[in-house]
């Protein structure tokens, strides 16, 4: 029922709020199918709102579906007391017919949010990310606070959020790398708002295997490496199709030869049916820290898998 969608999110947010300041967070998961009947996700971006409507498992006609999303669009403003003007809706479904809802897809919407006190750029209207997951936000503060003096490499980095966390952190060095100039451009203006000097970063545009190929084969070595790789990558600027269930044997190897002997590897993926390679499990250290990477704010405790990688003893 609506109703029960309107006092879950009224609740939601009362709790959330509270949690959120206490912990210097301004943006959060609000909601992720909560009710059965109501498969949403709802996102918190410092007073607006992003809105996934997700494929509901009921023979619908066209005109239900389109009223439904309507009165979901409607409890969302009433419930969070924001104007439509605050509310992002996004679908992630195949849209039938000439629906329309143009009032929530206004585009070049990008805003600064505030998390532990780094700013971040967001957009909340013309990507299928915004620019910030986040999911990983205890692993960010994980590489903040074992930073100081270290040299961290963060490999595909998107916007370069773990970046900006280890330069909070007094990172000695960081090397950010990412195939796409979009993303890296985002980065260094998350870099300009947080006044971060870009005299310690080293930004590397190009096949994130390719470059880790070039680094494991030099003396010089990281501290800490961040992996958060695509479950599925198709660029044009690469060779081939990559498939993180694939790839990752050879990946986490390049990796590692890129880590001194007492560093770590923090290796992430989404991919939901994702099996560590058995043989990996034999040549290193490598242990699930899973459960201590979600958030308190995700209901969904499979919305991520990570590792802690090392050299055996």
């Amino acid at each position: 029922m609506i109703e029960d969608l309107v006092n879950r999110l009224r609740k939601r947010q009362k709790h959330l709020r509270k949690w959120a300041r206490r912990r210097d967070i301004s943006c959060y998961r609000l909601y992720e199918k909560d009710l059965p009947d109501q498969p949403l996700i709802i996102d918190w971006y410092d007073g607006d709102v992003v809105l996934w409507t997700l494929e509901r498992k009921r023979n619908e006609t066209e005109e239900q579906e389109h009223q439904w999303t309507l009165d979901v669009c409607a409890s969302v403003l009433e419930a969070l007391a924001i104007n439509e003007s605050n509310l992002f809706l996004k679908q992630r479904k195949r849209q039938r017919g000439h629906q329309q809802y143009e009032k929530y897809g206004r585009s070049s919407a990008t805003k600064i949010v505030e998390e532990c006190g780094i700013k971040f750029e967001v957009n909340l209207s013309d990507y299928v990310d915004l620019g910030l997951f986040l999911d990983h936000r205890p692993l960010r503060q994980r590489v903040r606070e074992e930073a100081q003096g270290k040299r961290v490499l963060n490999c595909f980095a998107y916007t370069g959020s773990f970046s900006c966390y280890a330069a909070a952190g007094g990172a000695k060095s960081i090397c950010t790398i990412d195939l796409s100039n979009t993303y890296l451009d985002w980065f260094k203006r998350n870099l300009t708002l947080n006044n971060f000097s870009e005299e310690i970063h080293d930004i590397q545009r190009g096949d994130c295997l390719d470059i880790l190929r070039n680094i494991g084969s030099s003396p010089f070595k990281y501290d800490i490496i961040v992996c958060d790789p695509p479950t599925f990558s198709n660029s044009k600027n690469t060779s081939g199709d990559f498939i993180i269930q694939n790839e990752h044997p050879a990946l986490i190897k390049a990796c590692m030869r890129c880590l001194n002997k007492t560093g770590v590897l923090y290796f992430s993926t989404n991919f939901r049916k994702f099996k560590m390679d058995a043989d990996l499990e034999q040549e290193f250290e490598i242990n699930d820290i899973t459960p201590s990477t979600i958030p308190d704010d995700f209901r969904n405790d499979r919305i991520h898998y990570c590792w802690e990688i090392r050299m055996n003893a």
